[in-house]
């Protein structure tokens, strides 16, 4: 494996379109990505069973919640939470603009196929089949 320079353009989002991913580096068991999110989020509760998540905000703001609806924090410009594995939780953009969102996810194991561990614990939203870069965690 090799180093990778990485030089970042914030993802446009389309007319209508929830959210956009941008991948930003991948290994085998990491990755970097950047979502931009007009309306909504994560938003089912769900946990990953084998990786650790860092979501940073970097422009807009998100709130964060887990079980039962509880916030977690609600995260303004250079703020953000760290998700350990089998941690149940999820995120909305709640500011007057797009939330723009670096997502850093690191695993115990080999990354397989996207989202093979996570576990929904409540009904994921129809509109979260995004499209996009990358994936969504």
């Amino acid at each position: 494996m090799e180093a990778k320079v990485i030089d970042y353009q914030r993802p446009t989002l389309k007319e209508g379109q929830p959210k956009a991913v941008k991948m930003l580096a991948r290994t085998d068991r990491a990755f970097f990505a950047v979502q931009v999110v007009n309306t909504g989020g994560e938003n089912n509760l769900h946990s990953h069973e084998h990786v650790d998540g860092f979501w940073f905000v970097l422009s807009g703001r998100a709130r964060f919640y887990t079980t039962d609806d509880e916030l977690l924090k609600e995260c303004g410009p250079l703020e953000g939470v760290l998700v350990p594995r089998k941690f149940p939780y999820w995120f909305e953009s709640c500011g007057d603009e797009p939330l723009e969102i670096l997502q850093f996810e690191a695993s115990d194991i080999p990354f397989g196929q996207p989202n093979e561990d996570r576990v929904d614990h409540a009904p994921q939203k129809a509109w979260m089949n995004f499209g996009g870069e990358g994936r969504s965690a």
